[in-house]
């Protein structure tokens, strides 16, 4: 039985996680795992996936930057698939998918796996270069706060008699930004 994971960083991301799922489908995974988290959060429907393969299964991804933030991680994940007689198959790896059942393939993906994690790495070494720089010019402000732009609207929800939990709901926001909101009033 193929499976299949699917995963995207932002709510934002709705197109990217609809390609994830058609691809997966098309591939015939009988059974898809999707979410919206970003890898460093907790992934509870990875989690979900790889507790739900059996003997003889196999795990399905579009792309190995959706299944691991790290090396580290993604040789964690393939412990685990391996100790459950599950194959990982990847379906974009460089135009050709590519899956651990053999040893060139397990060879494979822990290099490309280890590339992408130096990749990652040396991005965010420029990032932080470019954000010191911008900083220093006096350009740089950081993002801007979402949740406080809010602010006209989470007052008129209260004072139209919402509760905090109704106006997080209604203005698709967490209940702590609007409590924090409501808080910063009061003061």
């Amino acid at each position: 039985m193929f499976i299949g994971y699917a995963r995207v960083s932002t709510t934002d991301q709705i197109a990217g996680l609809d390609a994830q799922l058609r691809d997966l489908d098309v591939a015939g995974c009988t059974r898809i795992f999707s979410e919206r988290v970003s890898s460093m959060a907790q992934r509870d429907e990875l989690a979900n996936a790889l507790d739900f393969v059996r003997d003889g299964d196999t795990l399905v991804v579009t792309r190995l930057d959706r299944l691991a933030r790290s090396t580290t991680d993604l040789l964690t994940i393939i412990a685990t698939v391996e100790r459950k007689a599950v194959a990982l198959r990847i379906l974009d790896f460089g135009g050709q998918a590519v899956d651990t059942t053999s040893p060139s393939g397990r060879l494979i993906v822990t290099m490309f796996g280890a590339v992408a994690q130096f990749e990652r790495e040396i991005l965010l070494v420029r990032q932080r270069e470019g954000i010191a720089k911008a900083k220093a010019e006096g350009k740089y402000r950081g993002r801007v706060p979402t949740a406080r732009r809010m602010t006209p609207d989470v007052h008129h929800l209260r004072s139209a008699g919402l509760k905090p939990s109704a106006i997080a709901m209604r203005l698709k926001m967490s209940r702590s930004s609007v409590y924090r909101i409501l808080a910063d009033a009061a003061a």
